[in-house]
């Protein structure tokens, strides 16, 4: 197996350090929908999704986190809000809300992690 080991990234005018890409870019992102028989729509690092009851829904990463303490942000649609957590460093836990902040299931979720990959 190489490595490669680069100090910075340029597109030919902005010069960025590599540090940057590499802490900065997203660990995981997943759009699914969560209504019926849930499924993940398209995703980076998510390897699977389950149905942990209305509203609320686990994704697997396919490689985990460093450490559980990632940021998520995820974003669901009709719905008033929504809020992710780690449940652990290879699960993020999604939950859904409507409008009067009760759990609710919805068609479409769509976020992202980011943090250390271990």
């Amino acid at each position: 197996m190489s490595t490669l080991n680069v100090a910075n990234v340029t597109d030919g005018t902005t010069s960025v350090p590599t540090g940057y890409v590499v802490n900065g870019s997203e660990k995981c992102w997943c759009m699914f929908d969560g209504t019926g028989t849930i499924s993940i729509k398209n995703s980076l690092n998510a390897s699977s999704l389950f149905d942990q009851g209305t509203g609320d829904y686990d994704i697997i990463l396919t490689s985990a986190l460093d450490a559980n303490d990632g940021a998520h942000h995820f974003s669901a649609s009709n719905f008033h809000s929504n809020r992710s957590s780690a449940g652990s460093a290879s699960t993020i836990e999604v939950y859904t809300t409507n409008a009067s902040h009760a759990a609710a299931d919805t068609d479409f979720v769509v976020g992202s992690t980011r943090g250390d990959l271990a």
